[in-house]
Formats: structure tokens, sequence, C-alpha cells
């Protein structure tokens, strides 16, 4: 398996700033330094995060004790995110989809989005320790090193296997707004990492399969790049069906919802399962292309998590 385990070079710190860049509109600077914590990506760490502390407190949780977690989440997940993007330049020039980063389009310098990175990182760590408690803070800090350095530095450019163990991160989510409420973890939270831990591959993948010839380009293996689309359809397939299992468990065995939940979360599945298998049987048939409809399942992913974790937070009030 190749891939490309090129970095920048030169010392951290010592990129030059484009030309430029010291004279962009403030407000397109300020849009520029949001659109380095990818704000679209933190808004489902955050649908994943507050539901969490719903169920964590049996009805409504502390509104500041919500807020501060909610702020402190945007802090650490735009962090990661910002290092992630100061990592990636070089492979994000070269691609379509990220063509027009911050990093790529010289608006911001290399160095702003390193210094801009580590403070995000240190300032959420800080803000979890002093307002919500030391195991949330302990949590954040675990989400950011190992996307930064598990998946973003090692595993994302070496094995198609990246996004799959590389979405351990944003699994953490749970485990923090659980904390945030309980300042302890328990059986409940787990399955709800392990609910989001089989959900990301199959929501990223189909969008992996849309743009494979980009990671194809700059020797990304993701399995759309290595493996076939009926490969990646049966595997898209395989972990669906774990994850619509898991998400049921959180009812029974574990009994930690009411009726509600497992009704939501078994509609759901359904709908997800049908688009699961309706891709593999594209897939099988030789289509590809536009036909294929791969997008489909990836915006359907996107609203399963939504609800299920909306079904989440509504379930304590009818438990």
């Amino acid at each position: 398996m190749t891939a490309v385990d090129s970095r920048p070079a030169g010392v951290i710190g010592t990129d030059p700033v484009p030309a430029g860049t010291a004279h962009r509109p403030p407000r397109a600077r300020a849009m520029a330094f949001v659109a380095l914590t990818k704000p679209r990506i933190i808004e489902l760490l955050l649908i994943t995060t507050v539901p969490v502390m719903f169920l964590a407190a049996g009805g409504v949780p502390s509104l500041w004790r919500v807020l501060a977690t909610v702020v402190g989440g945007y802090l650490s997940a735009g962090g990661a995110n910002a290092l992630n993007m100061y990592i990636d330049r070089d492979i994000d020039a070269l691609m379509h989809r990220t063509e027009q980063r911050p990093l790529v389009t010289g608006i911001v310098s290399p160095r702003e989005c390193l210094v801009f990175g580590i403070s995000l990182a240190v300032v959420s760590t800080a803000w979890f320790a002093v307002l919500v408690n030391p195991l949330s803070a302990a949590l954040s800090l675990t989400a950011i090193l190992y996307y930064v350095f598990v998946y973003t530095l090692w595993l994302k450019r070496r094995t198609a296997q990246n996004i799959v163990w590389g979405g351990v991160a944003g699994c953490l989510q749970v485990f923090i707004g659980w904390s945030a409420v309980r300042d302890e973890l328990a059986w409940a939270p787990f399955v709800l990492f392990l609910v989001l831990f089989f959900w990301t591959p199959p929501h990223y993948w189909p969008l992996s399969m849309k743009v494979k010839d980009d990671y194809e380009r700059v020797g990304v293996p993701m399995l759309p790049v290595v493996a076939g689309n009926q490969v990646v359809a049966r595997q898209i397939v395989l972990y669906s069906w774990v994850m619509v299992l898991t998400s049921l468990t959180l009812w029974w065995p574990l009994g930690a919802t009411s009726w509600f939940y497992p009704v939501v979360a078994a509609v759901l599945g359904a709908f997800w399962l049908k688009e699961a298998h309706g891709l593999q049987s594209r897939a099988k048939a030789g289509i590809t292309g536009a036909k294929l409809k791969e997008m489909r399942l990836f915006h359907w992913s996107i609203t399963y998590a939504t609800l299920l974790f909306v079904a989440i937070a509504v379930d304590p009030f009818l438990h």
C-alpha cells in the first residue's frame, strides 16, 4: 500500500506569510479563522454531546453546565481541526474538495494557524478543568491529541482503516457530555460511543467514494481508493447493521431509556439499512458515477445521527 509520507518541510513556524495576507479585509480574515475550526463538523459533534447531558441528568441539566460544555466543546474541536489543517496543508492544496481552505488560499499563514490551533487546545482544556470538571477536561484533551497525532499524523496517510479508528476522537464527545453532568462514566455513554464508532465509517465512506480521485491524487489510502465499490459497499452494510443493533442495546438489555427511544432508533435504522443495501445493490450491478447515488447515504447519515440524539434528549421526559 502506497501512502504519502512526506510532510511540509522546514521548522514549525518558519513558513513565510503568503503575500497579501496582512492586507486582507478584517471580516474576511475573521471568517477564515472560523473556517479553520470546521464549524459544520462541530455542529454534529455538539448535537451528539448535549442530548447525552439530558440523558445523564434524567431531564433538563443545568443550563450553565450545558453552555460551558458547548463552548468548551467548540474550542476543543476547533483547535483540533485547525491543527489538522496545518498538518494537511500540503495535500489540501492538491485536492479539489479542500482547495479553498484558508491555508491554501493564503488568507491565513501556517504560523497563524499553528498558534491558533494550539491556543484553542490549551484554552479549551483549561476551560473544561475550571468551569466543568477535570474528567471532562482530560477527555477533551484526549480527543484533541488522538485526532491530531493518531488520526492525522499516523493513520490518515498510512492505512485504509484510517476513518474506522480515527473516528474515535469524535466518539469521545458522548463521554464528555455524560461526564460534564455526572463527573463519572457509565455503560450508557459507552453504548452511544459504540454507536458513533460504527456510524463513522458508513457515514464517511460514501463521501470518500464520491471524491476518491482527490484522495488517490495525493496518495491517501481511503478505502474507496484501495478497494472497489463492491467491497466498500459491503463494508458499509456490515457496519450499518452493527450500528443499528448496537443502538437498540441502550434500551435492552441496558434499560437506560423508555419505549420512545427504541421505537425511533428502529425506524431510523430501518431507513438507514434501506439506503445502505440500495447502495450495495447498485455497486454490485456495476453502476458508477452519478447513478451510484452514494451521497444519498452520506446525507441521510447526518439526519440519522441528529434525529437519534434528539430522541435521546426527549426520552428522559417519558421514562
